[in-house]
């Protein structure tokens, strides 16, 4: 029996699929060998802060570290006090921290007016001295349009790589813990790539005030200054001489993105995703993932890819907010999250219950979820700070390294950190399994309808 012949749009959707598939093509970024055993993953939050304040402590010529924030709380300044210490040893040691400008000037989303963390950072300078600098990088005119999402800390040779920031959460203080990754990588090219990119772009820019002096320039004298941050940010990329991988080596390629169009970082995301053939694992903390990573998801699932994705339960979202304390409209995200992933588990239910595709739902205790990044057919790895969320697409400043091995040097630290992950998480059998709007609380449905009724859900998915 002769089959009819494919519409033209489903020719042409498969030719597409297939022109998609090709080679992953890095040859125009900085490529570096690094021996499988200098990379270590390390087993957790309380991991990542010891070895943190042991690298911090054993520092000899440089620190630089890079995150959206560094809290007013205890661990905040625990990390600081070891700053202080480490340049009290060494005078020479060079010392400088990068943060948000609009994250350190301000107090926690939903909590009264505060000076924010930048008064800390005076606090210091006034009892210590000037041996530690701190920067704040605006990379737009307001926080909401994006911020510094940047991440790494450089350390001598050493590079930790995690999407945490650092306050007691993320660093497992006090009995609650934020989980993220965490990775060490122990190269001087690498790290001298890293830390150049840093003082490039921010160390003695115009637009990056240091905020442990006064005074602090106003927003409006850095309009012009950020516009040429801006710029520059849109073309830089990670300089160094390339190294050819040897026996015992993985491929470790840094990426930096920013903005919609040319986003490096970006683009090869979709290209591992689009290249994909026979597995992918992807993670997530925020399930609003941009409408190119949703297409290519969907190719996948047509090409019979198996497709792993993990995010928080909602009760492990940053903004959840239990039913004993007040509400506020920011706890109102958790609940647009999960709406985003119960519509899309009903899509695909069909690849759910034939194990293509599984949804884990991760959850420990009244702890949050905040891990990010990919895992393809055990060849590539991507540690990124990147939400894979339309903001972090288009908005904020992003970065991530990507591990090209395909001998298979590292898939038994993979294997296990994925194992890890999976202790904690749920898979997800069937989209009823998520509550629908109409189970949510009284102050959720409604500011939920009235949402939708003027499509503003649409965008503060893609702001927040």
């Amino acid at each position: 029996m002769n089959r009819p012949l494919p519409s033209p749009r489903s020719l042409a959707r498969r030719l597409l699929s297939l022109r998609r598939r090709r080679e992953l093509d890095l040859s125009g970024f900085l490529n570096l060998a690094v021996p499988a055993d200098a990379i270590d993953t390390l087993a957790g939050p309380a991991a990542f802060r010891e070895t943190l304040l042991s690298l911090i402590a054993n520092a000899r010529h440089r620190i630089v570290l890079v995150a959206l924030y560094l809290q007013d709380d205890d661990a905040g300044r625990e990390v600081l006090d070891a700053l202080y210490a480490a340049r009290a040893v060494r005078p020479g040691l060079s010392v400088e921290v990068y943060v948000d400008w609009h994250r350190a000037r301000r107090g926690l989303i939903g909590k009264g007016h505060s000076a924010g963390n930048a008064a800390m950072y005076r606090e210091y300078t006034e009892r210590y001295g000037e041996g530690v600098v701190v920067r704040g990088v605006p990379v737009q005119n307001r926080e909401l349009f994006g911020v510094l999402h940047l991440k790494g800390f450089i350390i001598d040779d050493a590079v930790l790589y995690s999407g945490a920031s650092l306050n007691d959460v993320y660093l497992d203080r006090h009995g609650r813990y934020r989980l993220d990754r965490y990775h060490l990588i122990r190269h001087g090219g690498l790290a001298d790539s890293m830390a150049d990119f840093v003082y490039a772009q921010f160390r003695d820019n115009d637009a990056v005030p240091r905020f442990d002096r006064l005074p602090l320039p106003r927003l409006r004298e850095l309009q012009e200054p950020i516009r040429r941050l801006r710029q520059s940010l849109q073309q830089a990329q990670y300089t160094g001489t390339n190294e050819p991988v040897a026996e015992g080596q993985v491929a470790v390629i840094p990426l930096v993105g920013f903005g919609r169009g040319d986003n490096a970082l970006n683009e090869a995301l979709m290209d591992l995703l689009r290249g994909a053939r026979q597995r992918v694992i992807l993670l997530t903390p925020y399930f609003n993932l941009p409408r190119p990573v949703r297409t290519a998801i969907g190719h996948l699932l047509r090409r019979g890819c198996q497709l792993d994705i993990m995010v928080g339960d909602k009760t492990a979202n940053d903004f959840y907010i239990p039913p004993d304390q007040p509400f506020t409209r920011i706890g109102l995200l958790p609940y647009l999250y999960e709406a985003n992933l119960r519509r899309f588990a009903r899509a695909h239910q069909g690849a759910i219950e034939t194990g293509q595709l599984n949804l884990w739902l991760w959850r420990d205790g009244d702890n949050s979820y905040h891990l990010k990044g990919l895992f393809v057919d055990n060849e590539v790895a991507v540690l990124t700070g990147n939400n894979l969320n339309p903001r972090a697409w288009a908005l904020d400043l992003e970065n991530g390294l990507l591990l090209r091995d395909p001998s298979g040097l590292l898939a038994a630290q993979h294997a296990a950190e994925w194992e890890a992950l999976r202790k904690h998480a749920t898979r997800l059998g069937h989209y009823r399994e998520l509550q629908g709007a109409r189970s949510y609380p009284p102050e959720v449905r409604k500011l939920l309808k009235r949402l939708r009724r003027v499509r503003l859900d649409r965008l503060i998915g893609r702001l927040l």
